[in-house]
């Protein structure tokens, strides 16, 4: 008759926990303490930070084993200064190492211990150096909560905590299993939802420190939203593992109207954002134009002719100038 009544206290210490924590981020309105703060405070998290260091490397070695690092020094370089720039404007107390993976996907990937990552399908898909900020913003502050780890020590928790259920007979014990096997996987699924809602409230503020434009986050998620696909309902919203886009942007909104000071300016974008864009752009088309020749080297292809004999130069030319004379050659 012991065992029952401390099921139900562990459940309730449980539960009164995870409602606790979830306001955590509130506490750290105030952005002119950030750096000097302690955001992960009270956090139940079994990792020391070399231990989460040491995670993340060997988590990156894999994933840039089966990924395609960008080989462009100039590209690499910047979006480097940009994150450094945001990560010096954060909580985090980990150096990171920043990379960008040549993939299509827009997507931007924080590792534990500062391993970060930046597709170039994010760059090529932000409108403003700010909105690529955003994303890179939100991520960086993954790492400074020290999400990836908190997960994992809430999950092990979790899986010893329900260790005492299992000795439970009878129809009690066995409906007292089945409403835990319930309550667990949603608690975990309300942990990442959590870990969403202080990513974009931190990535926020450390947006706004770095001089960005924080409404840069409102219209990039604007362009998400666009492209999603209506769901509603309520269970579709209870059992998403990620806030609904819809719940995200009224919230971010509130917090730049409440709790984010004005500035006379803001930065927005840059001439070198345009220019990293460029460049993107011509390495891509490179990239096709080696793919189909390594898919057919004989396909004819269209090439300007040179003039190089006296009824050359005597051809028609375009207005301006240009030899309009396009051929068919063979290679």
């Amino acid at each position: 008759m012991r065992t029952k009544p401390s099921i139900g206290i562990l459940l309730l210490a449980i539960f009164t926990y995870c409602s606790a924590s979830s306001l955590a981020a509130e506490k750290h309105a105030d952005i002119q303490t950030i750096g000097a703060r302690n955001i992960n405070a009270g956090q139940m998290n079994f990792y020391s930070v070399e231990r989460e260091i040491a995670l993340g490397r060997e988590l990156a070695e894999e994933l840039e084993s089966s990924s395609r690092i960008l080989d462009d020094p100039e590209i690499a370089e910047y979006i480097n200064r940009l994150g450094q720039n945001l990560v010096r404007s954060s909580d985090a107390k980990v150096p990171f190492v920043i990379k960008v993976i040549d993939s299509e996907e827009i997507n931007a990937m924080a590792l534990p211990g500062g391993f970060f990552y930046v597709n170039t399908g994010l760059i090529r898909a932000a409108t403003e150096e700010a909105e690529l900020a955003g994303v890179m913003a939100h991520e960086i502050a993954h790492v400074a909560a020290r999400h990836s780890t908190e997960q994992v020590s809430k999950g092990r928790f979790f899986n010893f905590a329900s260790l005492p259920l299992i000795f439970l007979g009878g129809p009690a014990g066995y409906a007292i299993r089945q409403t835990a096997g319930l309550m667990l996987p949603l608690q975990m699924l309300r942990f990442n939802r959590r870990a969403e809602r202080e990513a974009d409230f931190f990535g926020l503020q450390y947006l706004h420190k770095a001089g960005y434009d924080p409404t840069a986050v409102v219209s990039f998620f604007e362009k998400v939203r666009s492209q999603e696909k209506h769901k509603s309902g309520f269970f579709a919203k209870a059992f998403s593992t990620h806030p609904v886009t819809t719940d995200r942007i009224r919230k971010v909104q509130k917090q730049i109207e409440q709790s984010l000071p004005s500035r006379e300016e803001y930065a927005l974008s840059s001439s070198e954002f345009e220019r990293i864009k460029a460049r993107l752009e011509v390495l891509e088309n490179a990239r096709k134009r080696e793919a189909e020749t390594e898919e057919d080297p004989n396909r004819p292809r269209l090439q300007r002719r040179t003039p190089n004999t006296v009824e050359d130069e005597d051809e028609p030319t375009s207005e301006t100038g240009e030899d309009t004379n396009l051929q068919l050659t063979q290679k």
